[in-house]
Formats: C-alpha cells, structure tokens, sequence
C-alpha cells in the first residue's frame, strides 16, 4: 500500500472511531499533503533575488542574515476550503515539516503567521504574490504572529506545529470568501550567516518528508446554553470618517495628524476612510494609505493592516480605505459607476465571520441609484454579517435611503430608538450623510451604541469638513 493509501486507512480508522465513542458530536479529520491539489509552497528571497520564483526547488527556507540576499521568507498554502466544509468548528490543526538542511547555529525561532492575501506558488516573488500584482509590503502580506517554533539544524528532523487557531481563523471565512489556510514562516532570531533552515516542500520526491497538514473538524452546533458559555458577547467598534481629501481641515490647513488623533480618541477596532488620497496635490505626492497606517501604528503602539481601492481602480487619485486591528481572512474591491468604489474585508470576531466594506457615494441622484443598486448586488457575494460604512452622499429624509434600509438598517436610527445615540445627527454642513449600514440578516451583530464626534475645537476648526461616525456592536 502507497503512503497515500496508509493516511486515508488511517484517516478512516480514526473517523469510524470517533463515530463509535462520540455518536452525534462525531469529528472529522482531514490530511491535506497531495502537491499541487491540497498543498502549494516556495521561498521568496530578498536582494538579488527579489524578482525570482523558487517554487521549482525541493524545498521552502528560512533565514535572517546581514544582507539582503541573506533575508528568505517560506509560504504554504493549503486547502482547507475544498476539502472541509463552510462554518466547521476546527477542533485540532497540526502542520508536520522535515527539515532538509540546517545552518550551523544548533537552533532558531520560525514564526508562524497568517499570509492575508492569496499568492500563486509558481508566481510568487520577494515583490510579488502573483504576476502583476505587488505584495502591499515587500516580503510578504502577513497578519499578527500565530506562533512560534524552535527548529534545530539536524537534517531529517520531524518539527509538528499546533495551528489551530491558525487554521480556524481561515476557514471560518464562510462560503462567499476564501477559506485556504496560508502560512508565511519568518525566521525570529537575530541576523546570523547560520541562520538557515530549509524544510523539504511539496515537491520533494519522497512523499514522506513533504508538509502535511492535519485537520480534525466537527460540524455539530453546540447547544444555546454551551455557546453562551463557550462565546460569551464580544465587541466590535467601528468608524466611519470622509477625511476632505486626507486632512485638509475647514481652516484649510492639511493636518492628517488632527484626523489620527480623532481617530484614537474613538478607539476603534475598524476604520472606514473615505477620500484618502494617493499621489495627488491633495496628498502634496504622498501615499496616505501608508501615512495612516504608520501614524495610526505610532499612536496606538500596535499593528493595523490596511486595504485601499481608488475610485477609479487607477494608481493614483482618492478612493476608500480600511484599516484594521483585526487581520483579514480576505478582501474584496469592486468598482461602482461615476468613478466611484466599494473595499471589503473580511474579519473574524468571536468566532463570527463579519464583512466590513467601505464607500463614497457619488451626488448625483441618478448616478448614486445606480451606485446603490450594483453595491447591493454585489454584497450579496459576501458572508454575513455585513456591515456597509461610508459617505453616501444622501439625507436622512432622502427616497434615496429607502434603496439601502429595503435589506440594511440604519444604526443611528436604531440607537436613537435604544435611547444609546450620542450627538446631534449631523455629519458634515447642516445634514447626515455619513452612514454605518448593518444588513438586516446579521442576526449575530446587535447595536449597543451610536455617536456622532464633534470635532471642532475651541475656534470651531475641525480636521475634515465631515465628523465621524462610531458604532459599537455586540457580537454574539
């Protein structure tokens, strides 16, 4: 019998014992090592080697050194979307690695993290995930550190990781989004010539020392009263802020620091920016999504990722930004009409897959229908719960807001009807037209409150000639 053969007996065996002894609550495991079908992988290299894929080699390495072509990060993917179903609760995930060769330090640190956007094994590159499109940082798109592992240099050795966590994070996703499980693997120590660690891949010729993935599932639902205790509510803030093309406050000063500064006073979990600007006169040539996301980094001392589309899908020019504590399981960006645009990522909270999507409405009445009417359409690619922030460019009072409220709820309303809205129901002039829209099939998601910040200050400046909007949800 082939290698392949003994795994799924083995795979089988362990099913038919957890049936026996576990009746309803049976688990299913999953052993994902078949290249190119269930596992893909390759190293990128810094330096010389920036542009260069090595998915043809026998295996994927690690290191850290003083220069540049010293620097290798590993990628893996596995899938974990075609091979389990939607909505699984993982109960055990283990990666199995054998390491081909070692540098002469006797052990070091790999780090374990989540790749959060896709790449193509044969494509992939120090620059590039796939061919045309760049890593948003160079060396690989990752998340927060999933774990670690201490990997020796002895050559034929057998290293077994627990990515649960890891791999629920990924396939939560839900049906509409991506649900492969991808890993970057950074070596954690100090630079040193002896760094090195090469693990075989997927294409090793020997079936027993290629990556293998474990996955034990259940699909049982635990009862309303285990959920509870298990998953107890959770928060989700949110905030949504028009910047005036990045920070050009109503003194007419670009300040992007005042808007940041707002922002950590509203302590949000997700921001929805609108009118962020890239290499414009507005942005005076700078690139604002990075802007924000390194003031925001500096103030808050923490990471956040970021996900920007333009209006018009071009390089240069405004468009929406979203910037997260949470990593993203995905993204999704869609162009609407009138130069205008909708950015989505996908999150997990508590448990609970959530689409947060960003958008700048247009103002004209005729074109915004037509913006309203593909949004609509197009969210309902996306998993519940859904949430849709943005500038929509349309009054409370407006036929227009009739189209958003036919399967979405304005949450200012619903906090005024709950007594929790804070503010004076104005976001820019003497209107709301700043919204936060929670679909109304996002049963998990309830408003616990809604406030609209003033931001003037004593003169009466503010940072944007808009306010911004928080919502705090409980998420169940």
């Amino acid at each position: 019998m082939s290698i392949r053969g003994y795994l799924r007996a083995a795979v089988l065996t362990a099913i038919a014992f957890t049936v026996s002894v576990a009746g309803a609550a049976a688990q299913t495991t999953v052993i994902l090592s078949d290249p190119g079908t269930e596992v893909t992988g390759t190293t990128i290299q810094a330096g010389a080697g920036a542009n260069t894929n090595f998915s043809a080699l026998d295996s994927i390495a690690t290191s850290t050194g003083t220069t540049p072509d010293d620097l290798r990060h590993a990628l893996l993917k596995f899938d974990t979307q075609n091979t389990m179903p939607a909505g699984m609760h993982v109960v055990s995930a283990t990666l199995s690695l054998t390491l081909k060769s070692g540098g002469s330090d006797a052990s070091r640190t790999v780090r374990l993290f989540p790749v959060t956007n896709s790449f193509i094994e044969s494509e992939a590159t120090w620059m590039t995930r796939r061919a045309g499109y760049a890593w948003t940082t160079a060396g690989g798109d990752f998340g927060p550190l999933a774990v670690s592992q201490t990997v020796s240099n002895v050559a034929g050795a057998k290293i077994s990781i627990d990515v649960t966590a890891l791999v629920q994070a990924a396939v939560s996703g839900g049906a509409s989004t991506s649900r492969y499980t991808r890993i970057g693997f950074v070596d954690g120590g100090a630079s040193s010539a002896g760094s090195i660690r090469r693990f075989y891949s997927s294409r090793a010729l020997d079936p027993s020392v290629r990556p293998l993935l474990t996955v034990a599932y259940s699909g049982d639902a635990p009862s309303p009263v285990t959920a509870a205790a298990a998953s107890p509510t959770a928060t989700l803030r949110v905030l949504q802020y028009n910047t005036h093309h990045g920070g050009w406050g109503t003194d007419g000063v670009y300040n992007p620091s005042r808007i940041v500064s707002w922002i950590v006073k509203a302590n949000p979990d997700v921001v929805s920016l609108n009118e962020v600007e890239v290499g414009t006169s507005w942005s005076k040539g700078a690139d604002q999504t990075t802007l924000y996301q390194s003031l925001l980094q500096k103030a808050t001392g923490r990471s956040w990722y970021k996900v920007f589309l333009n209006h018009a899908g071009w390089a240069t020019g405004n468009g929406n930004l979203i910037l997260s504590k949470y990593p993203f399981i995905a993204t999704a960006k869609h162009l609407l009409t009138a130069e205008r645009s909708v950015v989505d990522i996908t999150i997990s909270v508590n448990g609970r897959t959530i689409n947060v999507a960003s958008t700048h409405l247009d103002t004209s009445s005729g074109n915004r229908a037509a913006e309203m009417s593909d949004l609509l359409q197009w969210e309902t690619s996306l998993a519940e719960q859904r949430l849709i922030l943005g500038d929509f460019n349309f009054w409370p009072t407006s036929s227009d807001i009739a189209t958003m409220k036919s399967t979405y709820t304005d949450v200012w309303a619903t906090a005024q009807s709950l007594g929790t809205a804070v503010g004076n129901g104005i976001t820019h002039g003497a209107h709301r037209i700043d919204y936060i829209f929670q679909s109304k099939k996002a049963t998990y998601l309830s408003v616990a409150s809604v406030q609209i910040l003033n931001t003037a200050d004593a003169k009466g400046v503010k940072p944007s000639d808009h306010d911004p909007v928080l919502a705090v949800f409980r998420v169940k």
